[in-house]
């Protein structure tokens, strides 16, 4: 079983503490799931959104079981929702679920999918959602309800920087249930567009745009002042800097301690209808029953 502190961000860690040190930190987070906010974007997403299993799209539903069994957490609910913008999300505290939009399932192919998917289930695995939950919250504006008041600011930004932070790691789990390759992709898909654009980036050339980033970033105080105000409020890295970390964590030794324990899972079959691990003797698939011969 995969070990978060395997392969977690140092950047990540470090943030996490940073946040966790905050004077009263905590008490805000019961604060807020005492509002009944999870519960609201729960019935929401059930109520506006398409469900997905082994009944329902199982086309798109079979990424979903390999992804969580390899690295061993318990699978969440998995929806589908109609936005033309390509993205995922996973939400929720007592009752995780993962939404993808059909933008993301039209532009990327079957492997950049699971490295999306992989990336969501990371959080869960990393036991990101409920921070995670908690900045969506205050993106979403939960914050003009008055729940942080004078405190506001502060904690915002510092939850914004360990979310930014908390990515990199996500990355490096949907890594290592596909390849740094093609998390590349999915970035390149992201900021660039479909496959028919973007399909023969050169990611080594985009990785050095990171480079030149950051000397403009460090150039003067001005410079890095403009540069901050403009990250301080998102919740994502910039894609050039995803794609440097993530193939410069390739080249690490922790990277290539992970290929032995993953490479048992590559030669696994699964059920084209519920996705799960089958075995090659099985004429009907012993967890939904499907035919298989």
């Amino acid at each position: 079983m995969i070990k978060p502190s395997e392969f977690i961000h140092p950047e990540d860690a470090a943030a996490l503490q940073q946040l966790e040190s905050i004077p009263g930190f905590p008490l805000l987070v019961k604060k807020i799931l005492a509002l009944g906010l999870e519960q609201l974007q729960y019935g929401i997403n059930m109520a506006s959104t398409i469900r997905l299993s082994s009944k329902q799209l199982p086309e798109i539903y079979r990424h979903l079981p390999p992804i969580c069994q390899r690295l061993g957490i318990e699978e969440p609910e998995f929806y589908l929702e109609m936005n033309p913008m390509p993205n995922a999300y996973t939400f929720g505290d007592t009752k995780v679920f993962i939404t993808i939009t059909s933008g993301l399932v039209e532009m990327m192919d079957d492997e950049e999918l699971d490295a999306v998917i992989a990336h969501e289930c990371g959080h869960i695995l990393c036991r990101h959602v409920l921070y995670n939950s908690l900045a969506n919250y205050l993106r979403l504006g939960a914050n003009a309800l008055g729940i942080l008041g004078s405190l506001a600011a502060p904690i915002e930004y510092a939850l914004y920087y360990w979310n930014r932070k908390s990515e990199l790691s996500c990355d490096r789990c949907a890594a290592l249930v596909t390849s740094p390759e093609v998390v590349a992709r999915v970035m390149s898909r992201l900021a660039g567009g479909p496959k028919s654009i973007t399909e023969n980036i050169n990611n080594n050339e985009w990785a050095k745009q990171a480079d030149e980033y950051d000397r403009i970033y460090n150039s003067n105080l001005w410079n890095k002042a403009l540069q901050i105000s403009v990250i301080m409020g998102m919740s994502h890295p910039f894609a050039a800097v995803r794609v440097r970390e993530i193939l410069r964590w390739k080249d690490s030794q922790q990277y290539r301690n992970f290929n032995p324990l993953l490479s048992p899972y590559s030669q696994a079959n699964y059920c084209n209808s519920c996705g799960k691990i089958i075995n090659d003797d099985w004429t009907f698939c012993k967890h939904c029953g499907n035919k298989l011969k």
